[in-house]
């Protein structure tokens, strides 16, 4: 019975001293399911201008039709990789990222080529999209970082004690974050 009593006690113990801070897990829960739909934003203006680069690439060159390809067939795989802001654990981050990657990978195996045909790379149309391209690479960054920002604060949240007693109860669980790609660590070697 003294035990019985002594956990009565803890427990009201514990709740008056803190609240559940339910509401406050649901409102970051919302934050990082906004942030992510900012970072599915960032990643669909790219997917919807490389049509366009696509167009003006093959309209102003006899253009290698494997690169094209290349990014066409990236560009894809990368738009059917959808993630929901409430499946957001580091798996599925994981491939989201991978298939954006590989949709980077080709974009600048184009840019690269691109370099040895001098008329296209003067032709306006191609400069101002490939400037739009790199203002949305900033984005994407940008959109990544504060998405990884607002997951930590909630991840920090739903662990901090007493919360993840609570957290667990209503079953928050720790969202993943974006992490840089294997190998990203080491500096590119530039040679003249």
């Amino acid at each position: 019975m003294k035990k019985l009593m002594l956990y009565f006690f803890g427990l009201v113990v514990l709740l008056s001293q803190s609240s559940c801070g339910y509401n406050d897990m649901v409102t970051l829960d919302e934050q990082v399911s906004g942030q992510w739909g900012q970072v599915q934003n960032a990643y669909q203006r790219r997917a919807d201008l490389i049509p366009n680069l696509v167009n003006t690439v093959k309209g102003a060159a006899n253009f290698e039709k494997s690169t094209l390809e290349a990014v066409i067939n990236a560009r894809a795989k990368a738009s059917s990789i959808n993630i929901s802001a409430d499946d957001l654990t580091p798996e599925n981050i994981a491939k989201y990222q991978e298939a954006q990657s590989e949709l980077s990978g080709s974009l600048s195996r184009l840019m690269a080529t691109v370099e040895a045909y001098p008329d296209l790379k003067s032709n306006q149309n191609f400069l101002e999209l490939q400037a739009q391209l790199e203002g949305t690479e900033n984005r994407i960054s940008v959109e990544r970082n504060k998405f990884n920002q607002t997951v930590q604060q909630y991840n920090t949240y739903i662990r901090s004690f007493p919360r993840n007693i609570y957290a667990g109860w209503f079953d928050f669980e720790k969202k993943g974050y974006f992490e840089a790609e294997a190998g990203a660590q080491k500096a590119p070697t530039v040679q003249f």
